[in-house]
């Protein structure tokens, strides 16, 4: 029986509090949502941090340690910590929690993009932070930078402290973004790619689109080259998801994603959502991998190899 890994991407850089009293902002609201998760069948967390009294998406290590710290106690979750950041950070900035936690996974962003989230500005005649608007703003002239530099940067650090990278892939190109990393030996095979569908800026999420990253990734890669996972932002959360277990892909929901658990109903965690996926893997007689198992399909470190 095949077994699925879900991945619970917590909070986010996205979404502001604003748009749902739900949204996770400190360390303790994060690990207690993460922790949740587990228990409905997430192998694996996917870690952004904010700052605890305003909710802004911030790179500082030390809440990032805490929250590592936390899960790890309370849970048996690979973490997986951004390299994302919040939209206008810097490479330092974005690689300082890889560098100084070394966690089993860390994301990698393979290529630039116009990360636009400006058209949420418009949806709230009022905030409940004053960085909120302009954050969104801001996005309309924004662009989110992956260069071949940066990206090598990425992989060397990561390669330095054993995180496995997990290349998010926003549009078709990136796939031969990586490809070409592969073939300077900046990282190995059998990667992990995380196709990330229906952001602004990047591939619309359809099941179509999705079909065509995957036939493009086994034509790069050959079909023992990769393991794969799927997130789609906003509606198509659960629609994607559905389309990527039938096709025998991992699947990544979460508050960062999709702020909803049905039309028009917030979910109140990213927990709900997992079950919602756990529930679909198991109408189609298939099986939710623990963190071990995922551990083993990924090809981790381990826990007990982190510097958390």
């Amino acid at each position: 029986m095949r077994k699925v890994i879900i991945t619970a991407a917590i909070t986010g850089a996205i979404h502001t509090p604003t748009m749902t009293p739900y949204l996770p902002v400190t360390p303790k609201q994060i690990i207690d949502d993460a922790v949740r998760s587990a228990e409905a069948g997430a192998a694996i967390a996917h870690i952004h941090v904010r700052d605890p009294d305003t909710g802004q998406p911030t790179n500082r290590v030390e809440l990032f340690r805490q929250v590592a710290e936390g899960i790890k106690e309370q849970s048996d979750l690979i973490v997986c910590v951004t390299t994302g950041g919040g939209l206008g950070s810097t490479v330092q900035e974005r690689l300082g929690a890889v560098t100084d936690l070394q966690p089993e996974m860390g994301t990698m962003n393979c290529g630039s993009l116009n990360f636009a989230v400006f058209p949420l500005a418009r949806r709230y005649p009022d905030f409940k932070h004053s960085w909120e608007k302009p954050y969104l703003e801001a996005t309309e002239d924004l662009i989110f930078p992956n260069t071949f530099r940066t990206m090598k940067e990425y992989c060397l650090e990561m390669s330095r402290v054993n995180t496995k990278p997990e290349l998010e892939i926003y549009d078709a190109a990136m796939i031969n973004n990586v490809a070409y990393l592969v073939s300077q030996g900046f990282v190995e095979q059998p990667l992990h790619l995380q196709f990330v569908m229906g952001v602004f800026g990047g591939i619309p999420a359809s099941v179509a689109n999705l079909v065509f990253l995957y036939e493009r990734a086994k034509e790069a890669f050959g079909p023992d080259g990769f393991t794969w996972s799927v997130c789609a932002a906003g509606r198509m959360q659960l629609f994607i998801a559905a389309a990527t277990l039938a096709m025998g892909g991992n699947v990544r929901v979460g508050l960062e994603d999709s702020l909803y658990i049905g039309k028009g109903q917030l979910a109140q965690s990213s927990a709900d959502q997992v079950g919602k996926v756990g529930e679909l893997v198991s109408i189609l007689d298939l099986e939710v991998a623990t963190s071990e198992d995922a551990r083993k399909i990924l090809g981790l470190k381990g826990k007990d190899r982190v510097n958390y």
